[in-house]
């Protein structure tokens, strides 16, 4: 792409498809010449509604507190008679809904076969014109306060209507819904027991706009001084993302075993895969010394900035890829809070 303004005005269209419109007043900031962004990050895409399994539910909700007022969809499998399950918070990524990530992970399929509520909050247009969960913002980055708040006092509420096994709760996003996953884990790690992270960035990657397209087209490395709550961490990423870049995936798990008491002692086992006729892949497990699983990283070989192997009845999927929606599943089945 060429620099001038032909290339400024690609940026501030990329940037006000990923964080609103408006984002960028004239003379706000100014990017170095070595800084570029893909011209399309988002297409449209026409939300479409799961088929539902005969004796399923897929319920609106609404949650409001001092932070504001979000709405949600909540899966209740057709397995369900009345027992404790297990919880898994959903967060869609920017252009994104309930319903359209649900059919693209696939996730209630897998609630189908794990006996689990699914909870997926919705971004709403008017907090951020294009549904992105505004991860990059420091009042979004504070216990008590801005979408966190919200995403877990909706988690609370749908545990204290619901038979929830409070052991077994768990929080995952794809790309801005990623990067807010592990804010609302680190923030809240009394509610939560893990985490997954799908083409995200680090918990504290930005504290505004610049350091956040910065974060996102370099990495988060200037998030290494930072602590996440050290929580059991499950991440995929891309090699070939061009919207996040894959560094911030690394440092994801950099981070999460710093955090951890006991990260620096973990063990590493690396394996190498490949999904028939689709992408080479590498999984890096870091296991601690009782054998219980503390992190794992995949490295999808190939893959760009897409939920791996989910469906393309959604947005933003690619099916060549290891199937992340039910390998993230098997992880949170391995770890309970204490």
């Amino acid at each position: 792409m060429k620099h001038g303004q032909h290339w400024f005005n690609q940026v501030r269209k990329t940037a006000e498809a990923i964080f609103g419109r408006n984002a960028f007043p004239d003379g706000a900031f100014d990017f170095p010449a070595a800084f570029e962004l893909p011209e399309a990050v988002f297409d449209t895409h026409p939300p479409v509604a799961p088929a539902l399994q005969a004796g399923a539910r897929f319920l609106n909700g609404v949650y409001e507190n001092a932070a504001g007022t979000r709405r949600y969809k909540l899966y209740i499998p057709s397995t369900w008679k009345g027992q404790r399950l297990p919880l898994v918070v959903m967060l869609h990524g920017c252009a994104q809904d309930p319903d359209d990530f649900a059919a693209g992970t696939q996730m209630n399929a897998v609630a189908e076969e794990r006996k689990c509520f699914v909870l997926y909050p919705a971004q709403s247009p008017d907090a951020n014109n294009s549904r992105c969960w505004n991860w990059f913002n420091a009042l979004d980055q504070r216990h008590g306060q801005g979408e966190p708040s919200i995403i877990a006092g909706m988690t609370q509420q749908v545990c204290d209507h619901y038979p929830v096994s409070r052991n077994q709760v768990y929080i995952a996003g794809m790309s801005a819904g990623g990067a807010m996953a592990i804010i609302v884990g680190t923030l809240y790690p009394e509610l939560f027991c893990a985490v997954g992270v799908h083409s995200g960035l680090p918990y504290a990657a930005a504290r505004d706009l610049p350091s956040a397209l910065a974060a996102m087209q370099r990495g988060a490395f200037g998030a290494s001084q930072t602590a996440s709550a050290g929580l059991p961490m499950i991440v995929f990423h891309g090699d070939q993302d061009t919207t996040v870049h894959p560094a911030n995936g690394e440092e994801l798990l950099a981070q999460g075993l710093r955090s951890h008491p006991l990260g620096g002692t973990a063990r590493p086992s690396r394996l190498a895969g490949r999904v028939p006729d689709g992408y080479a892949y590498t999984r890096i497990k870091h296991w601690l010394h009782d054998g219980s699983p503390l992190a794992e990283h995949w490295v999808i070989h190939g893959a760009g900035h897409a939920w791996s192997g989910g469906s393309a009845a959604g947005s933003y999927t690619d099916g060549k890829g290891p199937d992340a929606s039910r390998e993230m599943m098997r992880f949170f089945s391995t770890v309970r809070a204490g």
